[in-house]
């Protein structure tokens, strides 16, 4: 299997390319409609969702928010003053009134030409929302054109037992979803979805049972305590395995191999579409890696699904 290093480089080499903010300005004030000028300041950047309300505020409401104070607009988006001043330096600026600086000829252009309706902006972003996660997938897909790794990682998997599943805070739902969908292939899934010393204790726990391997989901916004439970695994002894959007970092540097799906980041909160394809393809590994066991306990759970009643006819 690769090193750690070897596999954040490989992760490098797919992650997506972010728009300096030199590039996000030059593209500002090209001759492109008011949206893309707008979100070209705002792209790239990675933004709370605190911070991604104002900035969607200013989207749909770009010709009045270009020009309220920094006390106007924080009240209208129901945010304090510091928190849309920590917005403005967020993108590359001194503080709010060079955004808004930056943001008033834009406005202008909207108001001499034919500006968009809200409706027409908000069906325009989720588009751009999309559009991203169809990017975030495509470089998935020349990752996978290799799937030497992602059938490492599944075979390694697939013989810890138990099998830690770790997904603290945002990423419970991934590590949620792995876990119910590997107990159907695999006889001894472990899911820790809380930090601290619960974590460690089932960290522990799963090591001496014989466990070997964690698989951990660490999606934005990173949590230390995901970090922490990191380490926590590897002064038991057991090797991590990292899902994340992340190609360099402490969580990388914990990790014993990294897989790397980008996130959607362009709504209030994340989506998950590229990560949660990747979860997918490291099961199907799993599965793969052990035909014989994976058959034996699909089939008997189809027979317990059917004999319970689990769900409804088709």
């Amino acid at each position: 299997m690769p090193s750690g290093q070897q596999a954040r480089a490989q992760a490098a080499a797919i992650t997506p390319g972010k728009p300096s903010p030199d590039e996000a300005e030059e593209s500002a004030q090209s001759p492109t409609v008011p949206l893309d000028r707008v979100m070209a300041l705002f792209g790239g950047h990675r933004l709370s969702p605190a911070q991604r309300r104002i900035a969607q505020y200013m989207i749909d409401h770009l010709t009045e928010a270009a020009f309220l104070s920094i006390t106007d607009l924080a009240e209208r988006v129901g945010v304090s003053q510091p928190s849309v001043t920590r917005f403005a330096t967020s993108l590359g600026y001194s503080g709010f009134p060079a955004l808004r600086e930056a943001l008033q000829p834009i406005a202008l252009s909207a108001v001499a030409g034919t500006p968009d309706t809200r409706e027409e902006i908000r069906r325009n972003e989720l588009q751009a929302a999309i559009d991203a996660e169809i990017e975030n997938l495509e470089h998935l897909r020349r990752l996978v054109a290799d799937p030497g790794q992602i059938l490492d990682v599944g075979r390694e998997l697939a013989t810890s037992v138990p099998l830690t599943v770790l997904g603290l805070r945002i990423s419970v739902s991934l590590a949620e979803y792995f876990a119910y969908a590997a107990r159907r292939i695999h006889p001894d899934v472990r899911l820790v979805t809380r930090g601290g010393s619960v974590a460690y204790d089932a960290l522990l726990q799963s090591r001496e049972a014989g466990g070997t391997w964690v698989l951990a989901f660490a999606m934005p916004r990173h949590a230390h305590e995901t970090l922490s439970a990191m380490r926590a695994a590897r002064r038991t002894g057991l090797r991590v395995a990292l899902i994340t959007d992340l190609t360099l970092g402490p969580l990388v540097d914990e990790a014993d191999v990294t897989l790397t799906a980008g996130t959607g980041s362009r709504l209030v909160f994340d989506s998950y579409a590229a990560p949660g394809v990747l979860a997918a393809s490291v099961l199907q590994a799993m599965a793969d890696a052990n035909p014989e066991r994976t058959q034996l306990r699909l089939e008997g759970y189809e027979q317990a699904a059917e004999q319970h009643n689990f769900f409804l006819d088709d």
